[in-house]
């Protein structure tokens, strides 16, 4: 295969943000049951386990003082404090996902995206943010999903106008009308960014073997 004689390509950071609601997290299991080269980032987390979620699996389950020393160790690549508990992501899994020219899937709000787009890692950043149709449609996925309080699902319609307002610092911006378009519109932008330029360093080589065969038929 010509991929194979351009050889291997670093990993990139594919980031999706969303209100919660909007459809986000559905996205991210659909792309990946897809798409083999692609690991999901776990992030650590202080807020308890809902059912059926598994420690190491959904998140790193971690208490206060544990999360708060990963901070002060330097570990986390990015985190930030929501609805009263602290979330963030540890930073070795990641670089060396990357490293090995794999792609790394991040479920996050607007603050950690921002983070990581402005971390040591921001080459390899691609940032999807997806929209609700609409504010009543956003509240109606809430509620059902059957998690949360009445009082917690007010509280995220509260915050979801701050974070649609952070759309513009996003390569990508989607409107979740239909679960399946929007999960396959995300798919074509990953499956582009994997193809540019940039991050295909064999390329050159390639270029340079092509130049050198055109050289030699005419010679």
């Amino acid at each position: 295969m010509v991929e194979d004689l351009i050889g291997s390509r670093r990993g990139l950071l594919f980031i999706l943000s969303s209100p919660s609601g909007a459809g986000k997290s559905t996205i991210s299991r659909s792309l990946l049951a897809d798409e083999p080269n692609l690991t999901f980032s776990v992030s650590a987390t202080t807020r308890a386990p809902r059912p059926n979620e598994q420690d190491g699996r959904e998140y790193f389950f971690k208490t206060r003082a544990e999360f708060e020393a990963m901070i002060e160790a330097g570990e986390l690549l990015e985190h930030a404090e929501v609805f009263g508990n602290l979330y963030g992501t540890p930073i070795s899994p990641v670089e060396a996902a990357i490293a090995n020219g794999q792609d790394v899937l991040f479920d996050i709000d607007w603050q950690g995206g921002q983070q990581i787009a402005n971390s040591t890692l921001q080459d390899a950043v691609v940032s999807v943010f997806i929209l609700p149709p609409s504010l009543a449609e956003l509240e109606k996925r809430l509620k059902s999903r059957a998690q949360d309080s009445d009082d917690i699902i007010a509280g995220r319609m509260a915050k979801s106008m701050g974070e649609i307002n952070h759309w513009s610092e996003y390569d990508y911006v989607l409107v979740n009308r239909d679960l399946d378009e929007c999960a396959a519109e995300v798919t074509d932008i990953l499956q582009a960014e994997r193809l540019r330029r940039r991050r295909r360093p064999g390329l050159v080589e390639f270029v340079q073997k092509l130049n050198r065969e055109f050289e030699g038929s005419t010679s």
